[in-house]
């Protein structure tokens, strides 16, 4: 069977900030994907790579982007205002806009369709809340990029689900955090899964009810995450998994820590790829490559 490498990309807020190091370290091992496919934050990092290409010059591009989501204020901390604002009326200050803007001015344009990326393909992934199941944005060509990542990203309190074509959709990490299922479904013969699962507790966390919905939720993501992997094994598709966090745990709309996490994410991908016991046997030719400019 044809090799198709897919990059999955969950989601996790500022802490996607880690995959963009990962990448640079899966690109240093040769590695390239055939298909990229991403849930919420993830599918911004994955509509960057798609629309960019897989190289150090986009990369540095994607480096940038993060940082001046910094200034962007993309995820606002007065989540608690915003909440209520949402539950009453709509906030003055809308949070959508601001991404939407935002990922507009990295060069994802309302024009811009499935049908520009094939080489890498890409593959966005919503929650469905009616039917329970992941929405696979880029099975039709003619479907919006921009539309699929501001679903993808409809996270509350910022960002409200959207009822669309008898569907109620918001951000795909409730359903599939770590897309692995879907990348199945796409075709994917061998899988390299960025997750940014985190289940640590924010020091800033100072009632016991945010300790307990931090645990729950992390609780509930581990379970999908454990069963997608599971299901990547009983159909004998290899997954090269790299967990990635923080030396200290950092909240989801806090992205102060771009920098940091950028190196932190490249230090965990690369020791991960160097220590992994099977990878000879995980695209042969591209690590070869790869092991060959390690050793000189």
């Amino acid at each position: 069977m044809k090799n198709n490498l897919a990059f999955v990309l969950s989601g996790g807020g500022s802490r996607g900030a880690l995959q963009v190091g990962a990448l640079y370290a899966l690109l240093e091992a040769g590695l390239k994907p055939d298909l990229v496919i991403g849930t919420s934050i993830g599918s911004l990092n994955a509509a960057f790579l798609a629309l960019n290409g897989f190289s150090g010059e986009s990369l540095d591009k994607l480096k940038d982007a993060w940082r001046q989501a910094t200034e962007a204020d993309l995820l606002p901390t007065n989540y608690l205002w915003l909440t209520m604002h949402a539950m009453f009326r709509h906030s003055p200050n809308d949070p959508s806009q601001r991404l939407k803007d935002f990922i507009i001015s990295r060069g994802v344009t309302p024009e811009i369709t499935f049908s520009a990326f094939q080489s890498p393909r890409l593959v966005i992934v919503s929650s469905d809340l009616n039917s329970g199941k992941p929405v696979l944005h880029g099975e039709e060509p003619d479907d919006q990029v921009l539309d699929a990542v501001l679903l993808s990203t409809a996270l509350p309190p910022w960002f409200m689900p959207v009822k669309k074509q008898g569907r109620y959709e918001m951000d795909g990490g409730v359903v599939s955090n770590l897309p692995i299922e879907p990348a199945l479904k796409c075709g994917a013969s061998h899988i390299v899964a960025l997750d940014l699962m985190d289940g640590r507790e924010l020091p800033e966390a100072g009632n016991r009810l945010a300790g307990f919905f931090t645990k729950l939720s992390s609780a509930v993501e581990k379970r999908q995450v454990d069963l997608e992997l599971e299901l990547a094994e009983a159909r004998s598709i290899p997954v090269l998994y790299i967990n990635l966090t923080s030396d200290e745990p950092v909240a989801m709309w806090d992205f102060r820590h771009t920098d940091e996490m950028i190196t932190k994410g490249y230090e965990i991908a690369r020791q991960t790829i160097a220590d992994h016991p099977n990878l000879r046997a995980f695209i042969p030719g591209a690590f070869r490559s790869w092991l060959k400019r390690k050793n000189k």
